[in-house]
């Protein structure tokens, strides 16, 4: 990986994953523990250097913030997070995937790709947790 990317992944780290970090909190009604697995993504973001700070928000936080939002849209739901969730894992290991096991929600997806796709992942990680709440 080269210079600029990691100079775009570090913006990420510093910049947004903070502010980002906030807003799932704020959607779930509590503080949730992030996993973001950097050494995974980070080989995905090569020659992306311009890019990688609008696909990773889109691709990795958005989808759980709106999912999470639909989820605690009542004191039933919120509950019903709160009392499995663990942590939320960030990861780029091959093919998309979305798991919820043991209390802990994971977003394996490239970094980079269908970023605009954002409304199928919440959609699909809302489904995840709804049959397991």
């Amino acid at each position: 990986m080269g210079l600029a990317e990691k100079r775009a992944l570090k913006e990420v780290q510093d910049k947004l994953v903070p502010p980002l970090t906030k807003e799932i909190a704020e959607a779930a009604k509590f503080p949730v523990p992030l996993e973001i697995q950097w050494d995974t993504i980070a080989p995905a973001c090569e020659r992306y250097a311009e890019i990688v700070a609008e696909t990773i928000p889109l691709v990795y936080f958005k989808p759980v913030i709106e999912a999470f939002k639909k989820i605690c849209a009542d004191d039933m739901g919120r509950d019903a997070l709160k009392g499995a969730l663990k942590k939320v894992v960030f990861r780029h290991g091959g093919w998309p995937s979305f798991t919820f096991e043991d209390g802990v929600l994971t977003i394996d997806h490239d970094p980079v790709t269908n970023r605009d796709d954002w409304d199928k992942r919440r959609d699909k990680i809302a489904g995840i947790l709804e049959k397991a709440l």
